[in-house]
């Protein structure tokens, strides 16, 4: 039975800017079908096993020509697959999508169209420049600048089109700005008009250039502005100088590499993309449950005992969600706690507690077990009996000093951290390319498997690949075990929480910007 093509627009760049629906095929897909201009992170979002297929045109040549694209999807939907087309912006605004749609049509495969934010309206937005206007400009024409001034000629009546709208948009036509400049003034527009060129929009490397139709030609060939771009005429333009937001967020213009769990990732990533930067997600770890019958034994008698407990001590969400996990497992609740102490190591542990029913005692200062021991140190008595729920990657140091402090401790794997199978060769590229502008540590273990997952991916040199981009830490312990595999760390949070990560990130940016004027 033949399958169903998705023909998806993935927005202008962003990828956050990708509507529900066309996420929600995505993240069905058996196999996508990209090109250059959808964002990179989008092919996170398919599920384990999604086949992704790079069909792209660059500048200097064609991946694959149209026609082939046309008979993949067919194809490839024929073999039973659900198939989803991924096209920059909307895939109905010089997508060729009628093409694609026209041959599944004839061949009785199932399809859709699902709309996406077009860049001839979503770029300028974020260069502050709104493409109408009730000052400015009521109406808006939106043309191709991709063709030969041959056939631009004849596809074009330049005198209806000079004057048809009050503002005119140009996709993909840097490399013809001067004939397109000419041609509007030549057929009444005035040379004074401005005029604006915002280059891959809405991504870490958004860059704008203004000027006037007399003068765009050589702007563009003076600072080597190269596609591509979206070019916008009219008066409109003037606004950017009020309007334009994107451009002065704190974290704009940097790609920031997140590497915890996905399931973690959420927050950072949040903040990231709220400031103006580019989170790129690639998840290096994993926490699963415990397969080691071994473990799972020392678990259930560890959870058999738990009236006897003075303390448990939490230090992280992990730690949390797993022990939970293993109460409900085992047909228990938190009720068997009710004389012991209950501590968490940091405000993101606290909370899951207490989205659990449970106020804990909260560490101030630094959120390490260093701290929990400066803070607990009186109420800490030899002979108590301590639960320390953890993964098997956590440090020895609390169960450690607590043993030398006359304490029984129970420390118990409750859940295990592992690589992640995910591969990402995009990922490779932009750090050889230096377009990844910082990479973002939450434990020693993002460190150490980001290197290993590098490795396993053909890098040689992880190490000096990395270098192009500096690393940010959560904390002291996971600086130092950067620092120990030769990373450069320029950022390590005051405080090993999320806000206080990003916070580093901002001050850091900041201060680059400022060296750099």
């Amino acid at each position: 039975m033949a399958g169903k093509v998705y023909l998806v627009g993935a927005g202008p760049g962003h990828a956050k800017l990708i509507t529900v629906k066309g996420l929600e095929c995505l993240q069905k897909a058996d196999v996508v079908v990209y090109d250059r201009l959808a964002a990179p992170q989008l092919l996170g979002e398919a599920k384990p096993g999604t086949r992704k297929i790079y069909v792209g045109k660059l500048p200097d040549r064609h991946t694959m020509k149209q026609e082939e694209i046309n008979q993949l999807l067919v194809d490839l939907a024929l073999e039973g697959n659900t198939v989803v087309r991924l096209k920059g912006g909307d895939p109905t605004i010089f997508g060729r999508v009628g093409e694609e749609a026209g041959l599944l049509k004839k061949n009785g495969i199932a399809y859709e169209i699902v709309p996406g934010v077009t860049a001839a309206i979503s770029v300028p937005a974020y260069a502050g420049i709104p493409v109408t206007h009730r000052d400015f400009a009521s109406s808006l024409s939106i043309i191709t600048g991709h063709e030969s001034p041959d056939k631009l000629d004849r596809m074009m009546d330049w005198e209806k089109v000079t004057n048809a709208t009050g503002t005119l948009v140009f996709m993909m036509g840097v490399s013809k700005i001067g004939y397109i400049a000419n041609q509007l003034m030549e057929h009444g527009r005035p040379g004074h008009t401005p005029v604006a060129l915002v280059r891959w929009g809405t991504r870490a490397e958004q860059d704008t250039l203004t000027g006037t139709l007399e003068n765009i030609e050589r702007r563009v060939l003076e600072a080597n502005f190269q596609p591509p771009a979206v070019i916008v005429v009219g008066d409109v333009v003037l606004q950017r100088e009020q309007l334009k937001w994107a451009e002065v967020l704190p974290l704009f213009g940097k790609r920031i590499l997140v590497t915890r769990t996905r399931s973690q990732a959420s927050e950072l990533v949040s903040r990231i993309d709220e400031l103006g930067g580019e989170s790129y997600e690639f998840p290096v770890i994993e926490t699963v449950y415990p397969q080691d019958r071994d473990t799972l034994n020392r678990i259930q008698d560890s959870l058999s005992r738990l009236e006897g407990y003075d303390w448990v001590f939490f230090t992280s969400v992990n730690g949390v969600e797993y022990f939970y996990r293993h109460l409900a497992e085992q047909g228990r609740d938190i009720r068997s706690l009710h004389r012991a102490k209950i501590a968490a190591v940091g405000p993101a542990t606290a909370q899951a507690l207490k989205d659990r029913g449970i106020i804990p005692v909260e560490l101030p200062g630094k959120f390490q077990a260093e701290g929990m021991i400066e803070t607990l140190g009186e109420e800490l008595m030899p002979g108590q009996k301590v639960l320390l729920p953890r993964g098997d990657l956590a440090r020895t140091w609390l169960p450690e000093k607590l043993d030398e402090m006359g304490l029984e401790v129970t420390a118990v794997d409750t859940y295990q951290t592992v690589m992640s199978q995910e591969e990402d060769h995009e990922l490779i590229r932009l750090l050889s390319e230096g377009a990844i502008h910082a990479v973002t540590f939450t434990s020693s273990s993002t460190v150490t498997h980001l290197i290993e997952k590098l490795k396993r991916m053909g890098v040689q040199d992880p190490v000096q690949l990395l270098s192009r981009s500096v690393a940010a830490c959560i904390g002291e312990v996971t600086a130092k075990t950067a620092r120990e595999a030769g990373l450069r760390v320029s950022m390590v949070a005051g405080q090993a929480t999320i806000e206080s990560l990003v916070d580093e990130l901002c001050s850091y940016m900041k201060d680059q910007h400022q060296h750099v004027i």
